[in-house]
């Protein structure tokens, strides 16, 4: 047995790696203890930058540690001369980047790395431009190395196409780097954009990225990154914030403002009345709301003291950054003025010959594609985006199709291609009604889950919601000023937050819906030309003393219905 090298047993080795940790630990404890002791005693030394690289080595995640480090440096600021910083700076990049290949997603070390090239009075970017590269070549999705790559070609002034190419040669070597895709798409608007659509790139770029993006799909149909990008070329351009709708009612009286994005409007809407501005307090139609799409405001009685003369509202927001007339003629009780979705193209995209011809081509090879790949979610939703893209009307019941093969494809996500095809058929829906020239709006029978684009139906005065799949009336309904009667029968409605403050609602249909209780009708007490109600199917219909808590909360409606007539 002589000159045998004695195993250890499997309880010898646990203890010793036992004693190993709590050996580690206790100089880990201890270091940290002392780096914050240094801190609150207010020593910013050199001791205190060799405590925190002990315990930041091992883990480089401990934020406050961080902050000491940058407070050190702080201090050594003011009694060190520039060279001196110099070589500490340095000597804290070698640091970094140790840490960087323990932990090459550290928030801290990272976030660090940009504090010192801050405050480095000699910064070398290209060197850091090297490192970014480095680390994208272990990891290509390493966000936070591609956040730093950001700040560091914005600091040393890198040519932007030259960083485009950067992204084409990765994109060459993988389809699936989604991370230099959506770095294209921050670069191609500031190197070729469109002049007429904000956040857009000219139709020559967009053509070449179509075709490089083609490429991806057929090379790898299963990866999504190639498909996400293309949905972004498809996508509309970002309007900035607008007035939609200006409606003046003198029956309530009141001005009511609808804008494209919800806004606060504080002291930066202003109404004017023959130029000359007056005085008002805006207020959100639930009065609790700081952000809204809808702001109304009443409109004071010596205002309008002659209904025999014409009056021009005018409202400015922001100082004329956005602003909206709408004049009231003699004679009259209400006016408005609204955008066009057909005319402003809200909903479709931009699209000359050329472009429509490479669309049109690429519906034609996705289609190829699912029948090759029938079961690829990416590509049948794409073919649903490029039918919206050249034409929505047109292809509108064969997209309906492809939904119902996307859902069945991926029932993971049937809810979220509801909500998307509850948001394509209302552009449809609004589309129509604009060309019909029509303040009636029919959405029955089209499966929506929820409802959007209603800053676009201020004018709407009969709306039709039944046989749908709507669990609440979203608060954005109050935008329908001048809705009358609203059906909203055969839906699974629990809630009606969006029936406040409609001032010109006459009769409300909410036959087969989830009602539960008298109290869930609430809002509609702020419904002051509400006559009629239907409510039959509804669960709270089966109690006893239902009419008599209905006639209680709801005096001013005449006729309210809770059986089948």
């Amino acid at each position: 047995m002589h000159g045998r090298i004695k195993v250890k047993t499997t309880l010898e080795q646990q203890e010793a790696k036992r004693k190993e940790r709590e050996k580690k630990l206790q100089l880990y404890v201890s270091a940290t203890q002392a780096a914050l002791h240094k801190r609150e005693t207010g020593q910013l030394d050199k001791e205190a930058l060799d405590l925190t690289a002990q315990i930041l080595a091992l883990n480089p995640d401990f934020a406050s540690l961080w902050n000491l480090r940058r407070e050190v440096f702080l201090q050594l600021q003011t009694d060190r001369s520039e060279e001196e910083m110099q070589s500490l700076c340095l000597g804290e990049l070698t640091f970094l980047e140790n840490c960087l290949r323990v932990s090459p997603k550290s928030y801290g070390t990272w976030y660090h790395r940009c504090w010192i090239m801050k405050i480095i009075p000699k910064p070398d970017w290209a060197r850091e431009l090297t490192l970014c590269n480095r680390f994208l070549e272990i990891d290509e999705r390493n966000f936070h190395c591609w956040d730093y790559r950001r700040i560091v070609t914005q600091s040393s002034s890198v040519p932007l196409p030259e960083e485009l190419e950067f992204t084409t040669s990765l994109i060459g070597k993988n389809f699936s780097n989604y991370s230099s895709w959506h770095y294209r798409s921050k670069l191609l608007p500031q190197i070729h954009p469109d002049p007429l659509r904000i956040g857009r790139v000219t139709e020559e770029a967009l053509l070449n990225e179509l075709e490089l993006v083609q490429n991806a799909f057929f090379t790898d149909p299963n990866d999504q990154s190639a498909w996400f990008y293309h949905r972004w070329l498809l996508g509309r351009a970002d309007h900035p914030v607008s007035i939609r709708c200006v409606m003046v009612s003198l029956d309530e009286p009141c001005v009511s403002v609808t804008f494209s994005h919800p806004v606060e409007v504080q002291e930066d809407l202003i109404l004017f009345l023959n130029n000359r501005p007056i005085f008002v307090s805006w207020r959100t139609a639930g009065r609790k709301e700081k952000r809204s799409l809808f702001w109304v405001c009443d409109l004071p009685k010596e205002c309008i003291n002659d209904p025999c003369c014409q009056y021009n509202f005018q409202v400015l927001w922001k100082d004329g950054e956005a602003k909206k007339e709408c004049i009231l003629y003699p004679g009259r009780r209400e006016s408005w003025f609204r955008d066009s979705a057909t005319e402003n193209e809200f909903f479709s995209l931009d699209l000359s010959e050329g472009k429509s011809n490479v669309l049109q081509q690429e519906l034609k090879s996705c289609k190829d594609l699912q029948e090759l790949e029938p079961d690829n979610k990416w590509c049948l939703l794409t073919i649903i985006l490029l039918m919206r893209a050249l034409d929505p009307l047109v292809y509108e019941k064969e997209a309906l199709g492809y939904f119902e093969t996307l859902k069945v494809v991926d029932p993971m996500r049937s809810g979220y291609y509801d909500d998307l095809r509850s948001k394509f058929q209302m552009e449809n829906a609004i589309l129509k009604m604009e060309y019909a020239e029509s303040c009636l709006i029919n959405l029955s029978k089209k499966g929506l889950t929820r409802l959007c684009h209603l800053e676009h139906l201020g004018q709407v005065t009969h709306m039709n919601l039944s046989a749908n799949q709507l669990c609440a009336l979203p608060s954005n309904l109050c935008m329908l000023r001048r809705l009358q009667v609203l059906e909203v029968d055969n839906n699974e409605v629990v809630r009606l937050e969006g029936l406040w403050n409609l001032p010109q609602l006459e009769e409300l249909s909410l036959q087969f819906n989830k009602i539960q209780n008298v109290s869930d009708l609430q809002p509609l007490s702020s419904c002051p030309r509400l006559s009629v109600l239907h409510l039959h199917g509804n669960p709270l219909c089966e109690k006893a003393d239902a009419r008599t808590q209905l006639e209680s909360l709801l005096p001013h409606v005449n006729t309210i219905h809770l059986s089948l007539i």
